[in-house]
């Protein structure tokens, strides 16, 4: 069992910043690849960034690659998602999943086995 924990969300202006973190509890922790993903209203969740539980391989969509990073320590059992050049776009529930030792970082949300209760980020224009 892992449970997620997110902090970090807020109301920020169109260009600017924030740093989510990720608390997750229980001992297995570095063998599950994390990821984040987000949910505006209205809409389906989406993939956001991944890292993997092996290699610090990375993953991002397309729509934030270059904005933000994602990045994980695994003696604090955190993981955290950089966001930079924040878009009003960028507004969404944003939610962190733990997916246990895949072969690869997936981006489709069935293959993640624990979820956080999410934390809001609202960018303003």
């Amino acid at each position: 069992q892992v449970q997620l924990v997110e902090s970090g969300g807020g109301f920020v202006q169109a260009g600017g910043s924030l740093r989510l973190s990720c608390a997750a509890s229980g001992r297995t922790f570095s063998n599950y690849a994390m990821g984040w993903f987000r949910q505006a209203p209205g809409k389906e969740r989406e993939f956001v960034a991944a890292i993997s539980w092996n290699n610090g391989n990375t993953r991002y969509a397309d729509s934030v690659n270059g904005r933000f990073t994602i990045s994980r320590d695994n003696a604090k059992n955190t993981v955290s998602l950089q966001m930079n050049s924040l878009k009003p776009e960028d507004t969404a529930v944003y939610y962190c999943a733990a997916d246990w030792a895949p072969a690869t970082i997936r981006t489709e949300t069935i293959p993640y086995d624990y979820w956080g209760q999410g934390t809001q980020v609202t960018v303003s224009s």
